[in-house]
């Protein structure tokens, strides 16, 4: 009798578990145990795609330094993807799945609105995949569900960040702008500093692409001064020197660069080395030491950690040997620039083969001329504008 009441009492308890864990249900039981589940098992998963297929995308990134930087390191495709397509990229279609398993089976959706508490990490998660396999509609209506169904969501403000980048990846940067503004005027001072310092170098990056300097740099400085992370705060500063480069602010431009080479060890050695090319580029023959450019040159070149960007210095050697008349050693360091391992820049090779080509041609020595300027053309790509090196 005893053992009977046992089995039924324990039949009852689990069927009210299991009414309560019910997703079209709003408990304090089904809300939890459906949270749970969610973060750590499905979306945990997630989350590991999600990082695998960014590492992915930075492993295969080749920055392009003759042009400002973009604030993400995300090369655009040139295909365009139709509705129902699947993701290029493995890991972001792994991510997705896990996104979309966690919102299926976890989901509390009752009277329009969520109560599962991480059904709007799933969401964002959901967006994120999509948006860096250049999907940018379905991402943009993953950040729009966490705006319109979440409005308690602790990640209202990363989703209206994102559904911002999005729109600027549609080209829609009279829109990000107005709704960043917005944002950071209205919530600056509840917006936790890694977020506000996302949302401030995305609308940067919104005035850059409307070729507005001035408003993309004091957007670019504030990033620059917020985010903790380290190589972030590099590229950030290093954007901000390309800028004030740009707008003819050559000493603004040294101090942004002169703070890269000074955190050294601490930041990606491609921007440490790079920021010693920009200062090269502003060379001023009327205020600047030739001799402290040629040793700035030489410790460039001889030290063993910069090998990768031999080609880069070699060629900054070639030119500074070509202003000041001395061709053979303009020549060699040219030659030396092209057939230096790991030297991937096409627009460089261009540039050296060109620079040949005009040396050959200024000797008299047309037929070689005529093939460095061939070899030169190959190696061009199309750009969006001349570029003054």
């Amino acid at each position: 009798m005893r053992t009977t009441l046992i089995n039924i009492l324990t039949f009852l308890l689990l069927l009210v578990i299991v009414t309560s864990c019910s997703r079209k249900k709003n408990s304090f039981v089904s809300r939890n145990l459906h949270a749970v589940g969610t973060e750590y098992n499905v979306l945990y998963n997630g989350d590991l795609a999600l990082q695998a297929g960014l590492d992915e995308l930075e492993a295969t990134y080749n920055e392009d330094y003759w042009d400002v930087l973009p604030v993400e390191r995300m090369q655009l495709k040139q295909e365009v993807f139709l509705p129902g397509q699947k993701p290029a990229n493995p890991n972001f279609e792994r991510a997705e799945e896990k996104a979309v398993k966690a919102v299926q089976k976890h989901s509390i959706f009752v009277n329009e609105e969520e109560f599962n508490p991480q059904v709007d990490d799933a969401y964002l998660l959901l967006g994120k995949a999509r948006y860096y396999d250049q999907r940018f509609v379905p991402a943009l209506e993953a950040f729009n569900y966490i705006l319109q169904f979440m409005p308690e969501s602790d990640q209202l403000n990363q989703a209206k960040i994102w559904r911002e980048r999005t729109n600027m990846r549609l080209e829609n940067n009279e829109t990000a702008i107005i709704n960043l503004t917005k944002l950071l005027k209205e919530e600056r001072k509840i917006i936790e500093n890694e977020d506000l310092a996302n949302a401030n170098a995305t609308l940067s990056q919104a005035f850059l692409n409307l070729e507005q300097i001035d408003s993309a740099l004091i957007y670019m400085n504030r990033a620059a001064n917020l985010t903790k992370n380290k190589e972030t705060i590099a590229r950030y500063k290093f954007i901000a020197g390309q800028l004030f480069a740009k707008a003819g602010q050559r000493d603004s431009a040294f101090v942004k660069f002169d703070q890269i080479i000074e955190m050294h060890r601490k930041v990606p050695r491609r921007y440490y080395v790079h920021s010693f090319i920009e200062k090269i580029k502003l060379f001023d023959n009327s205020t600047d030491s030739e001799v402290l450019l040629l040793e700035t040159l030489n410790d460039l070149e001889e030290n063993r950690e910069n090998r990768p960007w031999l080609d880069h210095i070699y060629s900054r050697k070639a030119i500074y040997f070509e202003n000041r008349d001395s061709l053979n050693d303009a020549v060699t360091y040219y030659n030396l620039s092209l057939r230096a391992k790991g030297g991937t820049d096409q627009y460089l090779r261009g540039n050296n083969y060109s620079a040949l080509g005009k040396i050959s041609f200024n000797q008299n020595k047309y037929a070689a001329a005529g093939k460095y300027y061939d070899s030169a053309m190959v190696n061009y790509v199309e750009r969006s504008q001349s570029i003054d090196w």
